[in-house]
């Protein structure tokens, strides 16, 4: 899963809701939810295994750990707001923490990080039907629950009957298993097939349909599920378990000291920390405060605030304390202000596009974010051939802005400077959830009241505030999905089936005949010519349809370290956005070295000096 969904869920406003992070192993987290509903019904999974199958697996390319690597010692994480459930469907599953329980379910193929190529995990080899909608797979022998059950195909068949069951409350899981994974037929204890609903390029289908399984000897599926499992700690395949909670204090996670894919070519060398305890610290300023007291391994850096202001001082200074700004080559998080259109006076669409131009984003980039970021022109950024480079955001100018609301009747204005349309004012609802993006939110409200707009700036607690988009009860979200995958996804953010209705990606509740056509025929081609040109003519469509204003991209990841904390000698890979990530498809490289931290901490407890550490890398190819 992209790891944006915890840390950069605080630093950036990334909402942690990046649905399929427990069903696809890669380095991204979005995936598209549902399929559509044209899909040819007459196909299905043969029977018997089909003769002449090629089989393939990835044994060539390079191992990205480092071989110098050492087991031990315990990481010191931290989230802002504690779980409501350790279940990963269901009700209030979709918080930050989560996406560290997904991290530790392994889907049947991965994705490696430097050649985007295909790699193994619970899945030795895969293999294409000739219809372009199935897949098959052989099953490593040695994969095993962390309860010692060895992992089956009746697993994965166990996966389509848990996430269609309408028990675990999960409408899009619902929809998903039904209406994009269509089959998983079982063939023998370690070989599958699944069957995807339209035909799709190979490297899609990979994505798409590489599913994870879900343990069916510990699940009982009733109308109690949701209630009873809220807590349970389910069996997964990854490296590590929950070894202890304490609610409202932490969560620790212990290493499985005879984990089954400890020496498996891509596996091997990570995931080294023998204990990872995540406390929860609601205040990212007070967070900072631990990690530089050493009480915290590791802090990301990307807000401006942080990196040219706290990340200063005596632990810089005497050199007990690195930091890193490393560039990375991944499709940027879709981050901005989200509009209901369902909510006035946002149905409007002059008034969508008029909030466009009243909103100085320069502004904030140049002044309170000192340049350090970009502009992110549309949605779908990083995406190479999908990417439309013709479509620029709306920039601010207060002159369209006025002239769009005088269109719509927007002519009076009150006493305060606000304008008024039949005694209501132009005053519109942001919802957002993290204190450090006060200062933004505060520069565009002032700028957008010269256009006669009011925004009513609402920081809400992050279970809050997500629990209030997630059911529609939002006018403007500020957030951001995090970005992945190889090529954009609209279905689930733009297309009508999922408009009007709460817990779905559409929080914007698009529903355009003309997206819902494009997008349905988007979905149905699978020549990459062909998707290319509808990606583009949809990135259109949505920046017309102005319910997503782009804001800022930050092409890189900036990290402080105590430097205890070793990293391989290339720091990191082309999708790594954060490095002192412990988990995930492009994570777990980093090390706890004991005898150095003991010689830090007698180091620093006697004033004695190391060199300074700024390390700036700019070896992948979208770096500046």
């Amino acid at each position: 899963m992209s790891n944006y969904c915890r840390h950069f869920s605080s630093m950036l406003g990334i909402l942690s809701l990046a649905l399929l992070c427990s069903l696809f192993a890669t380095p991204f987290a979005l995936a598209e939810q549902g399929e559509n509903r044209a899909a040819d019904d007459t196909l299905h999974l043969p029977a018997t295994l089909p003769p002449g199958l090629t089989w393939e697996t990835n044994t060539s390319d390079a191992p990205f750990a480092s071989p110098q690597a050492k087991r031990g010692g315990r990481f010191r994480d931290f989230i802002t707001t504690f779980p409501l459930t350790l279940r990963l469907v269901g009700p209030d599953s979709n918080g930050s923490f989560a996406n560290y329980m997904r991290a530790n379910n392994l889907s049947l193929v991965g994705i490696h990080p430097n050649t985007l190529n295909p790699i193994p995990e619970l899945a030795t080899h895969w293999a294409f039907g000739d219809d372009g909608h199935s897949i098959f797979f052989r099953l490593d022998p040695d994969a095993r629950w962390s309860d010692g059950t060895p992992v089956t195909a009746d697993d994965f068949v166990f996966a389509l009957e848990f996430m269609r069951s309408p028990h675990i409350l999960a409408p899009w899981y619902n929809n998903y298993f039904t209406e994009v994974i269509r089959e998983v037929v079982k063939y023998d204890d370690h070989t599958l097939g699944v069957l995807g609903a339209v035909a799709k390029p190979r490297d899609e289908m990979l994505f798409e349909y590489s599913l994870s399984p879900v343990p069916r000897q510990f699940h009982k599926l009733d109308e109690n599920w949701v209630r009873d499992y809220n807590w349970a700690i389910e069996p997964n395949t990854g490296p590590y378990i929950i070894d202890s909670i304490r609610k409202g204090k932490y969560i620790e996670f212990r290493r499985k000291a005879d984990w089954w894919a400890n020496d498996k070519r891509f596996f091997k060398h990570r995931y080294n920390p023998d204990f990872i305890r995540v406390k929860l610290i609601r205040d990212i300023n007070i967070a900072y405060q631990y990690f530089r007291k050493g009480e915290l391994d590791s802090f990301p850096l990307i807000m401006p605030r942080l990196w040219h202001k706290k990340a200063q001082g005596d632990i810089y200074d005497k050199g007990y304390v690195g930091k890193i700004k490393f560039y990375n080559d991944v499709p940027q998080p879709i981050s901005g202000l989200f509009l209901n259109e369902d909510a006035p006076p946002l149905d409007d669409i002059n008034v969508r596009h008029a909030l466009a131009h009243a909103l100085n984003i320069d502004k904030v980039i140049n002044t309170v974010l000192r340049g350090d970021y970009e502009r992110l022109e549309t949605a779908h950024v990083g995406y190479g051939d999908y990417t439309n480079p013709t479509i620029r955001a709306r920039r601010f100018d207060i002159a369209k802005a006025s002239q769009l609301l005088e269109a719509s009747g927007w002519t009076e204005f009150g006493s305060d400077g606000i304008r008024r349309k039949n005694n209501r004012r132009l005053e519109i609802r942001v919802t957002y959830y993290n204190s450090g993006h006060n200062d933004r939110l505060v520069v565009l409200a002032q700028e957008a009241r010269k256009a006669g707009i009011d925004l009513q700036l609402r920081l809400l607690d992050p279970s809050a505030a997500f629990k209030q988009i997630l059911e529609n009860n939002h006018q403007a979200a500020w957030m951001g999905w995090s970005g992945g995958g190889l090529s954009p996804r609209y279905w689930q953010f733009y297309h009508s089936d999922n408009a009007h209705k709460p817990q779905t990606n559409n929080v914007t509740n698009t529903d355009n005949p003309v997206i819902d056509a494009k997008i349905d025929a988007y979905r149905k081609a699978t020549a990459k010519e062909e998707r290319v040109r509808l990606a583009h003519e949809l990135e259109q469509l949505v920046h017309d349809q102005g319910s997503f204003i782009p804001t800022f991209m930050v092409p890189y990841t900036r990290e402080a370290f105590w430097r205890w904390l070793k990293l391989p000698e290339h720091y990191g890979t082309r999708t790594s956005d954060r490095l002192f990530d412990p988990l995930g498809g492009s994570g777990g490289l980093f090390w706890i070295d004991d005898e150095e931290k003991q010689r830090i901490e007698t180091l620093k407890a006697d004033g004695k000096p190391l060199e300074p550490l700024m390390i700036l890398d700019k070896r992948w190819p979208e770096a500046p």
